[in-house]
């Protein structure tokens, strides 16, 4: 793969790849993400801890903004290395550049989540697996029924950065490209589970062929048929999740008492070495402000080490022969486990977490079952007054996709996937209690 395509300012769809004299094509990305009626969503969709009384317990908008900094840093360190290495890139690049492409990559990395976590996706994908909705089977080829029971965030992500009702997004290949830490499909032969970028997929049947065309145009590896290689900057939005997500989730374990604050501070010390200076951190008095402090001196740490072992990975990176986190080669990669072992036990499992875990399971499914049932009574007029209500209530581009192509069930579901999964916790939550009459 070659770095001046791999950093295309081009955008789907349109032939003008020219920017605005005070923006580049890349900065105006990182605006239209952040304006964006989608990432404002995220205020009210869970990272780990539902509904937080606490003001500084993060949410997915506030995870997502950390997520950026810290993949603008990454960025821009490493373009300062590839500058210099490939003298041709200083032309039309900066390391500006690079870190504005993984700073906006990395702000909409978690745009497609529905609802509650995790367990939302589990929730959408169990509707088909296990419930009401394995009767609709025999409607669908192989590859739209995987889609149909696989729900990935990621994959829903991709089709809210493309889908026609948020025009204004229409970001730039690079950051698309960037944006894709699975860029295959979610039927794939002979997946092979052992390379990081094929655990989960990266975009549905109805984005193919726009992935195709960027794939294309960004000159990434085709490994086989749906298959990429990851475009190199995703390496480094994954990493800058991978960092937040491990440290930041610790620290919300700490204030909200899941995790002691002296197995919180041995835990960030051990990342810091010899740069923990106890005494020092003993004459800050307040927990939050010196659980904040290490915080931030480990996020520095780690961002060097991601940086040095991108780098000395480059050549394979291109070459699409490196396919590991990079946090899992670095220095701190032992330290990074035993993080990620305390959060399960203590954090992840924590009696409110299991709590939201369980209303996933609940809530968006029932909403799925009747908001299915409201779409084909858009079509076929055949079912009870009750989903002639229901479809008033799906968004007008919604309901206008779905009576314009009256024969493709599939992009029908796609459609009220789209709504539901689109929706805030509270959101969901307030319109099931209400349809099934628990409130008015």
């Amino acid at each position: 793969m070659i770095w001046n395509q791999l950093l295309s300012f081009q955008r789907l769809n349109q032939k003008s790849d020219l920017a605005e004299s005070t923006r580049s094509a890349f900065e105006q990305d990182y605006d239209r993400i952040i304006f964006s009626h989608p990432f404002r969503r995220l205020q009210d969709k869970t990272q780990v801890h539902p509904l937080p009384e606490h003001d500084f317990v993060h949410t997915r908008l506030t995870h997502s903004l950390e997520v950026s900094s810290v993949g603008r840093s990454l960025g821009r360190r490493v373009g300062e290395v590839l500058i210099q290495r490939h003298e041709d890139l200083s032309v039309k690049f900066s390391s500006h550049d690079f870190g504005t492409v993984v700073a906006s990559a990395s702000l909409a990395h978690d745009l497609g989540n529905p609802p509650f976590g995790h367990s939302g996706e589990d929730g959408l994908s169990d509707f088909f697996l296990h419930n009401e909705g394995q009767k609709y089977r025999p409607h669908f080829s192989e590859q739209e029924w995987t889609d149909l029971t696989h729900f990935e965030g990621n994959a829903q992500g991709f089709r809210i950065l493309n889908k026609k009702q948020y025009q204004g997004l229409s970001l730039t290949l690079a950051t698309l490209g960037a944006f894709t830490k699975y860029p295959c499909a979610s039927l794939v032969l002979a997946r092979d589970i052992s390379r990081k970028s094929q655990k989960k997929f990266g975009f549905f049947k109805t984005e193919q062929e726009l992935f195709n065309e960027m794939a294309d145009q960004l000159g990434l590896i085709k490994r086989s048929e749906n298959v990429w290689a990851r475009h190199p900057l995703a390496f480094l939005v994954e990493a800058a999740d991978d960092i937040c997500y491990n440290i930041i989730d610790l620290e919300d374990g700490c204030r909200l008492g899941l995790v002691s604050v002296r197995d919180t501070i041995e835990l960030l010390a051990a990342i810091l070495g010899t740069d923990f200076n106890p005494e020092k951190a003993e004459r800050i008095k307040s927990i939050d402000e010196k659980i904040g402090v290490l915080r931030a001196m480990a996020i520095g740490k780690l961002i060097t080490d991601v940086v040095d072992v991108f780098l000395q990975n480059e050549n394979a990176i291109l070459l699409g022969s490196f396919d590991r986190a990079l946090t899992d080669l670095g220095a701190y990669k032992d330290q990074l486990k035993q993080i990620i072992e305390i959060s399960i036990t203590k954090i992840y499992r924590a009696r409110h977490v299991v709590e939201i875990e369980s209303a996933g399971f609940e809530v968006l499914p029932g909403l799925l079952e009747e908001f299915i049932k409201a779409a084909e009574h858009l079509v076929k007029k055949n079912l009870a007054s009750k989903y002639s209500n229901l479809a008033r209530l799906l968004p007008v581009e919604t309901t206008t996709v779905i009576q314009s192509n009256p024969d493709n069930t599939y992009l029908h579901f796609r459609e009220v996937i789209d709504f539901i999964s689109g929706m805030t916790d509270t959101h969901a939550l307030s319109l099931y209690r209400k349809i099934n009459g628990f409130e008015t």
